[in-house]
This record gives structure tokens, sequence and C-alpha cells, in this order.
């Protein structure tokens, strides 16, 4: 009796490319806010080099490479221009609009980024003729940029009621005031000043130092650090400040 044989499948082999696709670049922008305890929180733009829109400000961005994924363009882009590497960077949104670009159709994809200003300004490039303006006052921007930026600040506003992300704005050592100045500036508000002096210590992020600062204030405050340990723990859980950032000026 003879044996059944196998079902043979057809072969398949794998195409080197697709065919009937358009070509579509995909560019990274980047929206990186700094805080100035002065000026409060400020935006980094360029001057746009290339036609359409040349001389008009702009955000840092570029095109993805081929053989690089979103997130390693965006830091190379970064690196590009502040000569900073390990920052805190986070994707925000796809535009796609098809006539977002008047060159040619592009895929903007955004990514947010916070830097300490007092640390890194000598390390701004003027290659690209970079310059820090305040949230409350950027220029006209090119293309759909506007519409990036406030959609960076709304999601800045509720990644920080959410998490521990805007201690990246601030220098090693702050007092608290320095904190919720901080916080005032990102929710463009006035924060009731005990109740959030009780509200982020009970997250336990802070270590209270010896020393003071007394060139502020005549008895002092005294100095907080991040607890690194902590931080890194609460970026990706959620804290017990957010339920209650809203009552802060209440």
């Amino acid at each position: 009796m003879s044996q059944p044989q196998p079902e043979t499948v057809p072969s398949e082999t794998t195409p080197s490319h697709y065919t009937h696709g358009d070509r579509i670049l995909v560019a990274i922008d980047c929206i990186v806010f700094g805080y100035d305890e002065e000026i409060g929180l400020q935006l980094l733009l360029v001057k746009r080099h290339i036609e359409p829109e040349k001389g008009k400000w702009a955000l840092m961005g570029g095109l993805l490479k081929l053989h690089e994924n979103l997130d390693q363009a965006a830091q190379r882009i970064l690196h590009r221009l502040t000569g900073m590497h390990d920052v805190y960077l986070e994707e925000l949104k796809v535009y796609s609009n098809t006539q977002r670009d008047p060159v040619e159709r592009t895929i903007s994809v955004t990514y947010f980024a916070l830097i300490n200003i007092h640390n890194y300004q000598h390390q701004i490039t003027d290659d690209y003729e970079a310059h820090w303006f305040p949230v409350s006052d950027i220029p006209e921007l090119i293309f759909d940029h506007t519409q990036m930026v406030q959609q960076a600040k709304e999601r800045l506003r509720y990644k920080a009621a959410l998490h521990p992300i805007g201690f990246e704005l601030l220098p090693e050592r702050f007092t608290l005031t320095q904190l919720r100045n901080l916080y005032d500036a990102i929710y463009e508000t006035e924060l009731d000043k005990g109740n959030f002096r009780r509200m982020i210590l009970a997250t336990d992020l802070l270590i209270r130092l010896k020393e003071k600062d007394k060139a502020n204030s005549k008895k002092g405050a005294y100095f907080y650090q991040l607890n690194e340990e902590k931080y890194r723990e609460n970026l990706t859980h959620f804290l017990s400040l957010p339920a209650g950032y809203k009552n802060f000026n209440k």
C-alpha cells in the first residue's frame, strides 16, 4: 500500500522591495524645553537655512536615515544641536497632513526634550543660529511647528502632573521655592505655597541638604536634591502628586 504524500506548498520568495509605493519622507522634529527662573519656561528654536520659509524660526529637525529607528534619529538630531547625550526625550505625535510640507510629501514625528539651560548653555551650537524664547512669546514658526509646540506644552503639563519629569529642568540642588516656581511656569499659574510644599515632600523624592540658600532670604532656605533612585523608579509609576496638583492653588 502506498504512503500518502505530503502536501506541497508553493515556495515564497522575499521581495527585494515593495511595488507601487509612493515616495514619502519621514522627518523628526525636536521640541526642546528649558527653564530659567527669571524668564520661565523656554523653547529652543533655530533659523531655517533653506527655502521655502528661509530665515524664519523653526524646530530643530532632520530626516530619518535608512539604518536608524525613530529614537536614534531624535537622539542624533538633539546631539547635533546641543552636543548632549542622555537627556529626557519622549516621542510625542505623528503629523501626516498631505500639505504640511510644500516641498515634498513628508510625515513628521515629533519628540519633546527637557534640558537644564544653565548646565548646557555653552554646548548649544551656533551653526543653526539657535536661540531660547519664552514659551509665552515665541515668534511665528514655519509650517505646522506652532501646533507641534502647543501640543508639546500640553503633554509636558500632563506628564509633570503624573511623573516627576520637571526635575530634568532644575539644577542639581534647589530650594522648594525654586521647584514651585518651575511648576508655576509649567502650568502658568501661581500655586499655593503650603499645599505645594506638603504634597511635594509627600512624594519622598527629595533629599534635604545641610546647606541653605541665604542669598534670597535672611533666614535661609534649605537646598534639596533629587533622590535619583526613587526618581528613576517613579518615571514609570504614578505619584501621589497628580491627583492633587490641580488643588495646589486652592
